[in-house]
């Protein structure tokens, strides 16, 4: 009788990894489980911020705890708990580097992202919505979506670029489920955690965000989309007007990135442990709460509160400064979470105020302080998060209105512009920046970091001693035996290069020292230093080889302008190749 075939899940596993790495179409399937996976996740964290608003701040059903008339003092007590907390978990979770979040991931690791990291950041976002602090939860939602798509991505040992389209699909459809907005869900993964539009991206991104949306909608929960009625009419003068308020829109939010880490710097130099730092932040979060909750949590409830009611300028202003003051607190002072939803709040603050300063002009055209609300909205989350099409189809979402959409557009491409201009960074990325990193994207840079000198270098160029003379140096290396030789100093540290054709230059005196024809005395490149940085070093330059040393002078090998040029494109051009699935 013949014996059945054994089943081998190490085969299995193979034909997978082999499928998911050939097929668009099962990428595409894979992604519609990242999609899934995504918006059961945000599901999951928002019911867990919410669980803790109730249970410490007696918000109940659908009510939002930023759309509190009042809070109990003795409730906000929580805020400095919420910091304790943070630091207890802080001290567990004790670790000599801050978390990869998506788009360092996807701009530097290819989209690899280790999953204790994803559990570190929703943990600490999650606690610190919960206990009031003026933070969004997109932050955990993109994090866990992303980070799951990571892991499945790593163990089926996908592409470089196909990894990084998962992350980035898993990420979209995290935010594309909490606002119930696909097409914002989808650009949000092209624009801010992929950095670019790709062919091969579109489907597994759109099917992974619609497969989100559609999963927080069958749960019934509400999603944070801002359902308003259609704009007014919109003419030419609109848009030079909305275009007026982008610009506003942009500086604010430039304000708005700088205090936050001005905050942060200034905590640093206080004397408390940096653990400890969201204790003292929570206390200081007292005050503002007790003067009006819209300050508190992301803005979800405010939002809608101030949209539906007529308020006065002087109350939106209280607002605003409130709102600036608890997010930069909130943040500067250690507490998890990202200024996405209160970039929202704060944009529909300023286009608020902009319409009413506007209308009190005599003689101006009257302006929708709802329509003003919405555009001020999408700009100022351009100006602080990036993406313009992101934020203004997710006014499209919310209005089904494509004139407004148009001049949200005119406003969020002029907010882009300017703080691309003047500030060069979106929220994300300055953070990244603040701690010494120089990307300015998600764009997949990480291949040209691992491009480094040490990596490229050749080693066992010709050295001589500095002192040596000049007759000795052309015994030892007559012309046509090696182009250029490495000078060394007295304790064998490196004192410049030695150019062979002008050692052999007439009229040289025999008994110099060698190192009077020494080029790059006090210029060498660190063995760490990328490739975009070394080809800059040989533009400004304009020599053929630069010699990698240590710290302390030793020589560790040289790199040739030629090679460096000639790697670089060789990886651009496989960058591409795998992009486009060629």
């Amino acid at each position: 009788m013949a014996s059945l075939p054994a089943f081998r899940p190490a085969g299995l596993l193979i034909g997978l990894r082999r499928r998911f790495r050939t097929s668009e179409a099962a990428l595409i399937v894979l992604a519609l489980g990242i999609g899934l996976s995504a918006g059961l996740l945000t599901l999951v964290q928002s019911g867990i911020a919410h669980f803790m608003q109730s249970l410490f701040y007696g918000v109940s059903g659908d009510e939002r705890l930023s759309a509190q008339t009042a809070i109990e003092p003795l409730r906000l007590l929580a805020l400095p708990f919420g910091g304790l907390l943070l630091a207890g978990l802080g001290r567990l979770l004790r670790r000599g580097r801050a978390p990869v979040d998506v788009v360092e991931a996807n701009a530097l690791h290819g989209g690899v992202i280790p999953m204790r990291d994803s559990l570190t950041v929703a943990a600490q976002t999650l606690l610190s919505n919960g206990m009031g602090a003026s933070v969004g939860l997109e932050a955990a939602y993109a994090q866990m979506g992303g980070g799951v798509a990571s892991v499945v991505g790593q163990w089926l040992r996908l592409r470089r670029a196909d990894l990084r389209v998962l992350v980035g699909a898993g990420a979209g459809a995290a935010v594309g489920a909490a606002f119930g907005a696909p097409l914002t869900g989808a650009f949000y993964a092209f624009e801010i955690v992929l950095g670019a539009y790709t062919p091969a991206a579109i489907a597994p991104v759109a099917v992974a965000a619609l497969a989100a949306v559609v999963t927080m909608r069958i749960s019934g929960v509400p999603a944070y989309l801002i359902v308003l009625p259609a704009a007014e009419a919109i003419g030419t003068w609109d848009y030079f007007l909305f275009a007026s308020l982008g610009l506003v829109c942009a500086v604010v939010g430039i304000v708005l990135m700088r205090a936050v880490t001005l905050v942060e710097i200034g905590t640093r130099r206080l004397p408390i442990p940096d653990i400890y730092r969201p204790v003292f932040g929570g206390l200081l979060l007292i005050p503002i709460a007790a003067l009006s909750p819209q300050a508190l949590s992301a803005g979800h409830g405010a939002l809608h509160l101030d949209l539906t009611m007529k308020v006065g300028l002087a109350f939106l202003a209280t607002i605003f400064v409130l709102k600036v003051a608890a997010s930069a607190i909130s943040l500067g002072f250690g507490f998890r979470g990202g200024l996405f939803f209160a970039s929202l709040f704060l944009g529909s603050l300023v286009g608020q105020l902009f319409a009413g300063l506007v209308n009190l002009i005599p003689g101006a055209a009257h302006v929708s302080a709802n329509d003003a609300a919405l555009v001020g909205m999408a700009a100022m989350a351009v100006a602080v998060v990036g993406g313009p099409m992101t934020m203004s189809l997710l006014v499209l979402e919310s209005t089904h209105d494509f004139a407004l959409t148009a001049v949200t557009i005119t406003a969020s491409l002029c907010a882009s512009t300017l703080v691309r201009e003047t500030f060069g960074f979106s929220f994300s990325t300055w953070r990244l920046h603040t701690r010494g990193e120089t990307i300015r994207s998600a764009r997949d840079v990480g291949w040209i970091k691992s491009l480094t000198a040490g990596r490229m270098m050749r080693r066992g160029i010709p050295e001589i001693e500095g002192s040596t003379s000049i007759g000795e140096f052309r015994r030892r290396f007559p012309l046509g035996s090696i182009t250029q030789v490495v000078a060394l100093g007295p304790t064998g540290a490196y004192a410049g290069l030695i150019p062979t054709v002008a050692a052999h230059a007439p009229g040289l005196a025999e008994d110099a020292p060698v190192t009077e024809v020494a080029i790059l005395t006090d210029f060498t490149l660190s063995p760490d230093q990328d490739a975009a940085a070394i080809m800059r070093a040989f533009e400004e330059r304009e020599v053929n080889e630069f010699v990698v040393t240590e710290v302390d002078g030793t020589v560790l090998g040289v790199v040739s302008e030629r090679y460096v040029r000639r790697r670089y494109t060789e990886e651009i051009e496989k960058a591409q190749r795998e992009l486009f699935g060629e």
